[in-house]
């Protein structure tokens, strides 16, 4: 079930339109309440390990992303589908490893280990579809905040 998700290919991307800048109000207009709900709880874990965070529009995706970063290192990066948030990080293949060590849900760490590298980084995907895997985002973000 995990990542089934991101395997579909009618999956429906949100904020493909350019002139629609990502508001709080917006959000809540096109998130289902508890998907909207756990975007809450993320922004507020976002501030609580001191990230932050930047909508911005990507022609090449046709959509919006939001950039989490720690100063200037991006830390991870954010888009919403319908049903879904999905949260991409990327390593390289020495900070890699660390993954494995953590306090995190197998299947992460399952998919992480399976990921085909794009150049030189390895994606690792959460998909959010509730606040349980808010922990794991934390976790996660914290150590690739530590990393060089």
């Amino acid at each position: 079930m995990f990542y089934n998700k991101m395997e579909d290919k009618n999956l429906n991307l949100l904020l493909t339109n350019p002139d629609q800048e990502p508001t709080d109000k917006l959000l809540q207009d096109v998130l289902a309440d508890q998907l909207y709900q756990t975007y809450l709880e993320l922004q507020k874990t976002i501030r609580e390990i001191e990230l932050s965070y930047e909508w911005r529009f990507y022609r090449d995706g046709k959509s919006w992303l939001c950039k989490i970063t720690n100063k200037k290192k991006t830390v991870a990066w954010l888009s919403l589908w319908e049903g879904f948030i999905k949260i991409g990080f990327y390593f390289t293949e020495k900070t890699r490893v660390g993954i494995i060590d953590l306090n995190i849900d197998d299947e992460i760490k399952s998919s992480f280990v399976k990921a085909a590298p794009i150049g030189k980084l390895i994606p690792l995907t959460i998909v959010l579809e509730s606040k349980n895997k808010i922990e794991d985002f934390r976790k996660i973000a914290k150590y690739k905040m530590i990393q060089k």
